[in-house]
């Protein structure tokens, strides 16, 4: 340890060390959970720190149908790409292999006509390989221009990062940081041979969150058709809070409610930093046109 430094020392009150996340990264964590955790790691093998921010309460969303176009192309995306990705790449590939069989896919699979389907379907057919962007850049939609991550502090853009886990068709799940290609695959599709993908994913995503999540609060933003892709255990997280967006005259929340929805996680990532405001931090948010219910006991 640099200067002769204990890991007791540096981190005070440390309870426990877990190898995690590639040779010689170690994660520094307390099994306390349902707080936002910022703490440092090291490497093992004399490089430079390692900063990694440690997150117990994690916040659910959607992808969205509009993505940016391009991305690194010295960050080639893989099956197996961000820490998600190590855990589904099977299945990740599954589906790779059937869009480019496909050449992409065809309008009734895709959900768009014209140039749009033109895209889709040409990102859809060079999955493996092709350029990459993290996700809270690839993602282009409502949801995602209002959360509006850039004009974050420094501190809660780190704990936005941390934190969101988004639910795709595609991916299965993926961090807000992880990189992600052009795409377009929703989870309400019907993909032969797999049939509904949200039904398709369900063991396998449902067994990797509730591993991700073991010990946490899930704040779950999704439509139906992403939830029905999973089932959290509620005795392996520490809970799991549905929350819906309705109109205040009582009518469901449309396109305008993805507006909210996004405003919504910016308030959850300004405002609560531990399970103890997560009550609070939902019954603070204010829209002038909906309100925010939750399953919160």
């Amino acid at each position: 340890m640099r200067n002769g430094a204990s890991f007791a020392q540096l981190v005070p009150n440390l309870v426990s060390i877990g190898v995690v996340c590639g040779v010689g990264v170690i994660e520094i964590c307390r099994p306390t959970c349902c707080r936002f955790h910022f703490v440092h790691a090291t490497t093992l093998l004399g490089g430079a720190p390692y900063f990694r921010v440690v997150a117990s309460l994690f916040i659910l969303l959607p992808p969205s149908e509009g993505k940016a176009k391009g991305g690194a192309a010295s960050k080639p995306w893989r099956e197996s790409s961000g820490a998600c990705g190590k855990s589904l790449t099977t299945q990740r590939k599954a589906l790779v292999d059937r869009l480019h069989a496909l050449k992409g896919g065809d309008a009734t699979l895709l959900g768009v006509k014209g140039k749009h389907l033109d895209r889709a379907r040409q990102a859809n057919s060079c999955l493996r390989g092709s350029p990459s962007l993290p996700a809270f850049q690839r993602y282009t939609g409502v949801v995602w221009d209002h959360l509006d991550l850039a004009t974050l502090t420094t501190t809660q853009r780190d704990r936005a990062l941390s934190s969101i886990i988004v639910i795709s068709g595609l991916l299965g799940a993926v961090g807000a940081d992880e990189t992600v290609p052009d795409y377009r695959l929703k989870m309400g599709a019907r993909l032969a041979p797999f049939g509904l993908l949200s039904r398709w994913w369900h063991d396998d995503l449902s067994a990797m969150l509730n591993k991700k999540f073991k010990g946490a609060v899930v704040i779950d933003l999704l439509p139906q058709e992403h939830r029905a892709a999973f089932t959290l255990d509620t005795n392996i997280v520490a809970k799991h809070i549905v929350v819906a967006i309705n109109e205040k005259s009582g009518k469901a929340g449309g396109h305008d409610a993805k507006a909210a929805k996004g405003r919504l996680a910016r308030h959850l990532v300004q405002t609560c930093t531990s399970s103890s405001q997560v009550a609070k931090s939902l019954q603070s948010f204010r829209d002038p046109r909906f309100v925010v219910t939750s399953d919160l006991a």
